[in-house]
């Protein structure tokens, strides 16, 4: 349900696990689902995600090679680690095992101040 305040309470957090054919995977996925009150390009939506990590209080990373954008963030404030995408004109908050709601929070206060419009959240889960 989308809300103009939310909480940022978290229902469920994925679960890591390391295969024995070697990286890491991820059980069950929570994302919260930013979209702006009107339309933007995917692009302009990144810029905006990137004028935002570059305040003091991130730390990110732009790692792999993807046909959208995909950072994984840590707010130096908080030591909470997501990451963020920017597909289909929205901005998405995906929780990792170490992710609290205040990270996510702070971060959704910083882009509504650094952009010009409302947004909407919803949460999205998926632990089957």
């Amino acid at each position: 349900m989308p809300a103009r305040d939310p909480s940022f309470a978290i229902p469920g957090r994925p679960e890591r696990t390391y295969p024995r054919s070697g990286g890491v995977e991820y059980e069950g996925e929570t994302v919260f689902v930013l979209t702006p009150e009107s339309d933007r390009p995917d692009g302009d939506l990144d810029d905006l995600v990137a004028a935002v990590l570059e305040a003091d209080a991130y730390r990110s990373g732009d790692f792999m090679e993807l046909p959208m954008p995909l950072y994984l963030v840590r707010d130096e404030g908080t030591t909470d680690v997501f990451r963020v995408t920017v597909r289909d004109g929205a901005v998405r908050l995906h929780v990792l095992p170490e992710t609290d709601s205040e990270g996510l929070r702070r971060f959704y206060d910083r882009l509504r101040e650094t952009s010009d419009c409302e947004w909407s959240v919803t949460c999205r889960t998926d632990f089957g």
